[in-house]
């Protein structure tokens, strides 16, 4: 049965076929630093506004360049310390404004996937040709940059069309950020090819929780640890897949970064046998090895069961 949606299907927890990561791993576990641009005088979107206030909206704007003056950098040293790569949601237009950014990371190992051109222009009232040049260009940019194939797709400002997961697959991407449906990957109803979603929590992600729920930083830690903590439990009776979702303009103040490398520290003190630290490309490209074919075959058997 499909959702309503119609993106994926309904698929219980119970009586999934197992997945069992690298290393007979329980989660797997991965970090996305959401690296950004915002502009100051975007193009207007007819559906949406990117500033609060009239323009200009020096506070806000200067805020979410902290991010990239300082709060990435800080950040970046926790990783290390920790021995944890990043995978970058990453905002296209970073290439031309902050090269050093994606320099620094790149050297490092970490993966990058798109988070749009900038993440202050959305998809939002987009036609097709439009999305799809968007998406190319993330393509050809993350090349030219980083020298890696892009694999993994965040909308920008989370905005979407009825056509974007088409689009991803045709264009060969991998993985979907934006369903937020399931601790486990899962196929994707698409036009033609293939695509997974991607478990990528907004519970954890640090906007949500210093904005939304208005948490200190150690109560931020207690909430990563407690996620992995379940996750790592049900992850002994089929593997799941648990992500922090960062932006270096929240996380990477001086008062809040204590809380995200306590949390690291936890994380990592497990051994291989039960968290797999990875990140999102690998995880991606181990799933569709060993079970997308499974897990799309059980899918499609209980949708039968369902429809007869």
């Amino acid at each position: 049965m499909k959702s309503d949606l119609g993106l994926y299907d309904y698929w219980p927890y119970e009586g999934r076929p197992k997945i069992t990561w690298p290393n007979g791993a329980k989660i797997a576990f991965w970090v996305a630093p959401n690296i950004e641009f915002y502009e100051i005088d975007p193009p207007i979107n007819p559906l949406r506004t990117p500033w609060p206030r009239p323009h200009p909206d020096v506070a806000l704007v200067s805020n979410r360049d902290y991010g990239n003056r300082a709060g990435h950098w800080r950040m970046m040293e926790v990783m290390d310390k920790h021995n944890v790569r990043g995978s970058v949601s990453l905002s296209m237009g970073m290439a031309k404004h902050h090269p050093e950014i994606i320099e620094a990371t790149n050297a490092r190992g970490w993966e990058f996937f798109s988070h749009g051109i900038y993440n202050t222009r959305y998809s939002y009232a987009m036609n097709e040709a439009q999305e799809r040049a968007v998406m190319q260009d993330s393509i050809d940019t993350v090349k030219e940059a980083t020298g890696q194939k892009l694999a993994g797709y965040l909308a920008p400002a989370l905005t979407h069309t009825e056509r974007t997961m088409d689009l991803l697959a045709e264009l060969g991407f991998l993985y979907t950020c934006d369903l937020f449906q399931d601790d486990q990957p899962q196929p994707v109803n698409v036009r033609t090819g293939r695509l997974i979603s991607m478990p990528y929590s907004l519970e954890i992600n640090d906007i949500i929780v210093y904005n939304s729920y208005l948490a200190t930083p150690r109560r931020y830690a207690q909430m990563i640890k407690d996620q992995f903590d379940q996750l790592l439990a049900e992850g002994k009776e089929s593997g799941t897949v648990m992500c922090i979702p960062l932006h270096a303009f929240a996380v990477g103040h001086p008062h809040r970064i204590g809380g995200f490398d306590e949390a690291l520290a936890y994380i990592t003190s497990h051994g291989p046998e039960d968290v797999w630290v990875t990140t999102a490309r690998e995880i991606a490209e181990y799933y569709y090895e060993h079970y997308y074919d499974t897990c799309l075959a059980d899918i499609n058997k209980r949708s039968a069961g369902v429809a007869s």
